[in-house]
């Protein structure tokens, strides 16, 4: 009897036992994620965005990369387009015109995304080229090569930035008493005779009487003739000079810089890229009064991105002239009298509106 007593109550404990652990694990409270204290997962690091493979090739012509005039300024605006795209950028100098084409059938093979020839001295090489590689694409500045697709041209209106220059040049002669003006350029064909139209036309509006003396180097990379006939131009009384000489007009600027360290009162007009930095001498002064921007670093950064964008204008001509702002005087002329450059301002806005309409043949021609 004892014994079975013993195992009831044995069985009984146990039933408690169970009850008991049972409810305890019913009362337990329930595990939750807190979504405010949930730790977030890690997002993963945007990877950096492709960099297009966009290639721009430059052949130069006799001048060379550094010529501080049209090469230079023309690579520096495949550079600044370079910087902002990601592009790979390469150049080849031509010692001669003989390699123009070896020069640009180079970087043709190389199927280069763009080829930019800066100057008219590339249309014979050019025209061959664009035939041989109909697939490439070209630009051609200071030229107009119409009847090739893959051949986009960039022109300017020289004469319009000349008359500009001209206008700054006869107002600071007047200033300092002086009634003569020069002009050099490099060949004596039409393009360049733009520049010398549109100088003498400046000249002119501000003074009709003003002499303008005119002398052509028959060389556009040979600073020691543009040097001495800068000398000799001087001599004969010229109080500024104005070229359009490529490098042959470093000679201009390295005479001007020479006259004004021994104290003589002359000046000299860059063009194609402000000067200024060229006309260095004696710390921070300068021997270059302005400069004709002709803005080939606009047109090569210009037509590169319409070339990156899928819009290559091939067979278009592109026009920079004052309405563009691409011809006219640095936005900084330490040189220039605030006077003269508001007067400067005011002729722009005639040639503008069309008051004026600056000539592309000079007088002698006329």
């Amino acid at each position: 009897m004892f014994k079975k007593l013993l195992t009831i109550v044995f069985a009984l404990a146990m039933i408690l036992s169970l009850a008991l652990v049972t409810g305890c694990a019913k009362n337990e409270p329930e595990v939750t994620t807190d979504p405010v204290a949930e730790t977030p997962e890690e997002t993963p690091e945007e990877e950096p965005a492709e960099v297009r493979e966009f290639t721009v090739g430059l052949v130069t012509d006799v001048g060379g990369i550094d010529d501080k005039s049209f090469n230079q300024g023309t690579w520096e605006g495949i550079l600044e387009f370079a910087s902002a795209k990601g592009a790979q950028t390469k150049y080849l100098q031509s010692d001669s015109d003989a390699d123009y084409i070896p020069n640009l059938s180079n970087f043709s093979d190389e199927e280069m995304d763009i080829i930019i020839a800066p100057g008219f001295l590339f249309e014979a090489a050019l025209t061959e080229v664009a035939t041989n590689f109909p697939d490439q694409k070209y630009l051609i500045i200071d030229m107009v090569i119409g009847d090739k697709p893959n051949v986009a041209s960039a022109v300017f209106a020289e004469e319009q930035g000349s008359f500009l220059v001209g206008v700054a040049a006869a107002l600071t002669a007047q200033e300092a008493g002086k009634d003569t003006v020069g002009f050099i350029g490099g060949m004596d064909f039409d393009l360049i005779q733009k520049f010398e139209a549109g100088f003498e036309a400046g000249v002119a509006a501000v003074d009709p009487n003003m002499t303008v003396l005119v002398e052509y180097a028959g060389d556009f990379s040979n600073a020691q003739i543009g040097q001495t006939l800068a000398a000799k131009m001087y001599n004969q009384g010229a109080y500024i000079i104005f070229h359009a000489a490529g490098g042959t007009g470093n000679g201009l600027i390295k005479e001007a810089k020479d006259r004004r360290t021994n104290g003589e009162d002359v000046w000299a007009i860059g063009v194609d890229k402000d000067q200024y930095e060229d006309g260095i001498y004696e710390g921070d002064m300068s021997a270059v009064l302005t400069s004709m921007m002709k803005r080939v670093d606009v047109a090569a950064y210009d037509v590169a991105e319409m070339t990156y964008n899928g819009n290559f204008p091939g067979g278009g001509i592109l026009v920079f002239d004052l309405t563009n702002q691409g011809v006219g005087i640095p936005e900084t002329n330490p040189n220039l009298a605030d006077t003269v450059v508001e007067e400067v301002k005011v002729y722009e806005g005639k040639v503008v509106a069309g008051e004026i309409e600056v000539p592309v043949i000079p007088n002698r021609l006329k």
